[in-house]
C-alpha cells in the first residue's frame, strides 16, 4: 500500500450465544443435529406464534458489556428488520436498532507498538437466520436449525488502522467471550462470525472514504487476508483514477481475492419498526451488580498479572492465557510449588507451553480435559530446581508419569535416578575419562574445542545421565585447562 494512504476498518461481530435454547423459543441450540430438527412454530414464523424471550440472552449481553466497559441501557425494546431470504421464514430478523442494551464500550489490545484502545460503538442482541446450503449437486437446501438461535452483534467504532489490528481486536473478542463462557469461539461451527467494513483515505484527511462491507470471513487469518486484499484494491482503484463504490464484497479464499456480491443496503432498506410481540428489556441496577460480581478475570489483565507478579517473558504470558483453562492449569501447577520464585514460575511456563501443549494438541483436548495432575508438574520442577534431576531425566520419567499418573517423586526414589551433584565424585570420574581419551584431549588443547562435549558425553553415559551438569561442566573446564 502506498505510504500516504490511511486504511480506516470497523468490524461488525457476531457471537453465538451459549445458551441451551434459542433466544425467543424452547428449541434446542445444539450443534450438529440432522437439519430442520431443532425447530418449533416459532423459530419456524408460523402465523400466530409468538415469541417470548429467553431470559439467558439479556444476562449474557450484561456480562459482555460489562467485560467492554460499556454502558448498559436501562430499558431498551426489540426492532423487525425486514428481508427477504430463503433461510429467513418470517421475512424478518428480531433485532435491536435504534437503542442497543450495551453502547459506548472499549476493548484494549496488545499490539507489538503497546496497547490501543478500539471503541465499541454498540452490543445488541438478535437473533440468527437459518443456513442455506449451496455446495451439493441439487438444488440450494435450507437448513433451520440454526434459525432464532440468540446472537449479540458486536459493533466497533472506524478505529482499526491495519489488517494486524483487526486480528488482534478479533482474538481479544475471542478470549473475552470464552473467558465470560458466553460463547464458545468457534469460527468453524460459525459460533463466531465477523464482516469487516474498510475505506482509504490520504493521510491527514479528516472525511472518511467509500466503504466496502466484506463478508464470508470464517477464520482469524481470512479476516486479515481479506483486509490487506481490499485496502490494497481500493488504494490500486484511487491511483489509476477510479472510484471506490459502496457495496458488499465476498471474500473468495480460495483465490484470495473479495468479489462483489451486492450494493450495500443502508438502514432503511430493512424497514426497521419495533417488534409489537415482545414487550420491553428493563435492567436494574440490582442486575448490573449482581452480574458484575460473577465476572472472572479477563485476559488481558490475567497476562498483565503474569508478565507483573510472575515475572513472565510476554511471549509465555500470552501463550498461557490464550485459553483460560491451560491458564488455570499453569496457576494450579504454580500453587504446588515447593519454592515460589520467578526461576520456578518460568519452567512450570516451559514445561506447560512444551509437554502438556504438545499433548492437549496431539489429543485435540483443551486443559480442562486433561487428566494429569498439575501438582505432578510443580514436582518435576521442584526435582529441577533444586538439582535433584536433570532435565534429561526429567524427560525420561515423563512419559512414565502421564502413562500410569504416578508421582515423578516417587519415580526417582525407586529406580535411583536422583541425581549425582558429588564433585569429588564427578571429578574421579572426569578424571577417569580424560586420561582413556589422552588422544581428543591433546586435540582439544590444540585448538578443537567442539570436542568438549564429547568428554561431557562420555561422563553423563558413564552415570546413566545422573550426573548434574552445571558440575561435569565445571570440572571438565577446569581439567582441561590444567
Amino acid at each position: 500500500m502506498k505510504n500516504d494512504y490511511e486504511p480506516v476498518i470497523g468490524l461488525e461481530v457476531h457471537i453465538q450465544l451459549k445458551t441451551n435454547t434459542k433466544a425467543f423459543c424452547s428449541c434446542t441450540t445444539e450443534f450438529g443435529t440432522s437439519p430442520n430438527m431443532n425447530t418449533c412454530p416459532v423459530c419456524l414464523g408460523h402465523p400466530g406464534a409468538l415469541p417470548t424471550l429467553n431470559k439467558n440472552v439479556v444476562e449474557f449481553a450484561i456480562k459482555m458489556g460489562l467485560a467492554t466497559g460499556c454502558k448498559i441501557r436501562p430499558y431498551s425494546i426489540f426492532s423487525r428488520k425486514n428481508y427477504f431470504y430463503p433461510d429467513l421464514p418470517k421475512g424478518y430478523q428480531i433485532s435491536q436498532y435504534e437503542d442497543p442494551i450495551c453502547f459506548e464500550g472499549v476493548i484494549e489490545v496488545d499490539l507489538p507498538e503497546g496497547k490501543k484502545h478500539i471503541g465499541i460503538t454498540r452490543i445488541h442482541m438478535e437473533e440468527d437466520a437459518g443456513k442455506s446450503i449451496h455446495d451439493v449437486d441439487i438444488d440450494t437446501l435450507v437448513d433451520l436449525n440454526r434459525s432464532g438461535v440468540p446472537l449479540l452483534e458486536i459493533v466497533s467504532e472506524p478505529d482499526i488502522r491495519s489488517a494486524q489490528e483487526a486480528y488482534q481486536y478479533l482474538m481479544q473478542i475471542r478470549q473475552i467471550v470464552m473467558y465470560l463462557g458466553v460463547c464458545d469461539g468457534n469460527l468453524e461451527e460459525g459460533s463466531l462470525r465477523c464482516d469487516a467494513n474498510i475505506s482509504v483515505r490520504k493521510k491527514g484527511a479528516e472525511k472518511f472514504g467509500t466503504r466496502t462491507e466484506v463478508k464470508n470471513l470464517n477464520s482469524f487469518r481470512n479476516v486479515e487476508r481479506a483486509i490487506g486484499y481490499e485496502i490494497e484494491r481500493q488504494v490500486a482503484l484511487l491511483e489509476s483514477g477510479g472510484t471506490v463504490i459502496q457495496q458488499t464484497m465476498l471474500w473468495d479464499a480460495s483465490v484470495h481475492e473479495t468479489k462483489p456480491m451486492r450494493t450495500k443496503e443502508k438502514a432503511h432498506d430493512y424497514r426497521y419498526f419495533p417488534e409489537p410481540d415482545l414487550v420491553g428489556v428493563s435492567v436494574s441496577k440490582e442486575w448490573i451488580s449482581r452480574v458484575h460480581q460473577t465476572l472472572p478475570e479477563l485476559p488481558l489483565a490475567r497476562k498483565q498479572r503474569f508478565i507483573n507478579e510472575l515475572g513472565l517473558p510476554k511471549y509465555d504470558a500470552g501463550i498461557l492465557v490464550d485459553e483460560q483453562s491451560l491458564g488455570d492449569y499453569f496457576e494450579l501447577a504454580v500453587s504446588h510449588l515447593s519454592v515460589k520464585n520467578n526461576e520456578s514460575y518460568k519452567l512450570v511456563s516451559n514445561w506447560v507451553m512444551t509437554e502438556v501443549l504438545r499433548i492437549l494438541s496431539e489429543r485435540k483436548i483443551t486443559a480442562a480435559e486433561f487428566e494429569l495432575p498439575a501438582n505432578f508438574i510443580a514436582e518435576i520442577v521442584d526435582l529441577l530446581a533444586s538439582e535433584s534431576i536433570s532435565s534429561k531425566i526429567a524427560k525420561e520419567i515423563f512419559p512414565e508419569v502421564l502413562a500410569n499418573k504416578v508421582s515423578p517423586k516417587e519415580i526417582v526414589g525407586k529406580r535411583g535416578l536422583a541425581q549425582i551433584s558429588d564433585s569429588n565424585m564427578i571429578e574421579t570420574l572426569v578424571k577417569s575419562i580424560l586420561d582413556q581419551n589422552s588422544e581428543n584431549v591433546d586435540k582439544y588443547r590444540a585448538g578443537k574445542t567442539n570436542l568438549f562435549g564429547f568428554f561431557v558425553s562420555q561422563v553423563l553415559k558413564q552415570t546413566e545421565g545422573k550426573a548434574n551438569p552445571k558440575i561435569v561442566t565445571e570440572v571438565l573446564k577446569r581439567e582441561l585447562q590444567n
